[in-house]
């Protein structure tokens, strides 16, 4: 009886639009307003009050993982409605600081890093390719047309970053986290620069190194194993990093984004690229202990702060919040459609767990609750070696 007296105060204002609940003693109950429900969040059984008060996030998270909890709706993506609906209520235990008190201790010692990067990226090439596209590129597509597939997208985001350097043939790029490498082959290949990715993950090595060999790039590009803090290498003319500074940690983000203009020449440029608060740094303690271990998404006026600090200054800053939006669903789509062979090959926890995951990210940047930035910076006086205008950043 208390437990549904908890649930009924939890729920009753922590949602937008009309959503149905379920309750594990078959009764029934409507929140959110009037009009047919959207979705239905259905408890099989009570979750502890203490382990949601401890931290609502990772309670409910292991919850759905276990099959406690299950979501159905009238869209492709019930779990995001939910979670869309949460984020935009302002007085949803979603936005409730008591709810979200607990949060993991993190290391972000070079042993811990390789050990946070592989644990997520060395799931393996054949679970990636499942439900990525055929690049292999794990971060914001920039769909130019809504008629934009997602390989499309994600070659469009690689080239909207390398135009926005305004790249001279010859001269050197760093990719600081290079993935599956599309990004540095596209700028050895099609902008005839001198190419380096440096990544900690041993699968993505790996694929990286047999992909200049098999497109005989070995004179234009390099693919090295190692943290990036180690790199010894002369400064380069421009520097790129797309989803990297989320793994760092709060303690180590202006030793990154020192490096980042160590790595560069005096009159280099970077495009710094990743996932960004608007309403200040934050991490979530079930993304941290299930899928990013070590986790934390900055705030915008802290990456900014770090950025003059390091020496360097914004020369443009672009959000592609709704772009990441409509990357995360067409990835769990995607993931929907192979289902059956991911639970065959990890598990049902597994897969509802990542089912949850994408979702959740969806709903994250629908409400903006995250958003995601590409920050263009330059050593010295902003954009001094660049355009006057934006206009070169869209050359066809």
């Amino acid at each position: 009886m208390l437990d549904k007296q908890f649930y009924t105060t939890l729920l009753s204002n922590s949602f937008n639009v009309p959503i149905r609940v379920n309750y594990w003693d078959g009764t029934t109950a409507v929140y959110g307003g009037d009009g047919a429900p959207v979705a239905t969040i259905t408890f099989n059984e009570p979750i502890a009050p203490h382990k949601v008060l401890r931290n609502g996030s990772l309670a409910l998270g292991e919850a759905y993982m276990a099959g406690k909890i299950n979501i159905t709706g009238t869209t492709e993506f019930p779990i995001q409605t939910v979670l869309t609906a949460a984020y935009e209520s302002a007085d949803s235990f979603m936005r409730n600081k008591k709810f979200l008190r607990f949060i993991p201790k993190q290391s972000h010692s070079e042993k811990e890093s390789v050990k946070d990067i592989q644990k997520h990226y060395d799931l393996g090439n054949d679970f990636y390719s499942l439900w990525l596209d055929p690049t292999m590129t794990y971060s914001c597509a920039y769909f130019e047309s809504p008629e934009d597939d997602l390989e499309t997208a994600q070659k469009n985001k690689v080239n909207h970053i390398l135009e926005k350097l305004n790249p001279q043939p010859g001269r050197t790029l760093l990719d600081i986290g290079c993935g599956w490498g599309t990004l540095m082959l596209t700028a050895a290949k099609d902008y005839n620069l001198k190419s380096v990715g440096i990544t900690l993950s041993q699968e993505q090595y790996n694929y990286v190194q047999q992909k200049i060999e098999d497109e005989g790039l070995q004179d234009k590009a390099e693919v090295i194993l190692e943290d990036y803090r180690e790199l010894k290498h002369e400064p380069f003319d421009y520097v790129t990093s797309v989803g990297m500074f989320e793994h760092v940690g709060q303690e180590n983000l202006g030793q990154y984004f020192d490096d980042v203009a160590r790595y560069m020449k005096d009159d280099g440029v970077a495009l710094i690229h990743g996932i960004t608060r608007q309403q200040g740094g934050a991490n979530n303690a079930w993304l941290n202990k299930y899928i990013f271990p070590g986790g934390y998404v900055p705030g915008l006026t802290e990456n900014i702060q770090h950025i003059v600090d390091a020496g360097m200054q914004i020369s443009d800053l672009e959000s592609l919040r709704r772009h990441y939006q409509r990357t995360t669903e067409t990835w769990d789509h995607n993931f929907n459609e192979h289902r059956a062979q991911i639970q065959r090959m990890e598990g049902t926890e597994f897969v509802r767990m990542w089912d949850l995951y994408l979702q959740a990210c969806s709903a994250s940047f629908e409400s903006g609750n995250i958003d995601v930035m590409q920050y263009l910076i330059s050593k010295g006086p902003s954009g001094k070696d660049l355009p006057m205008t934006r206009d070169y950043m869209y050359n066809d």
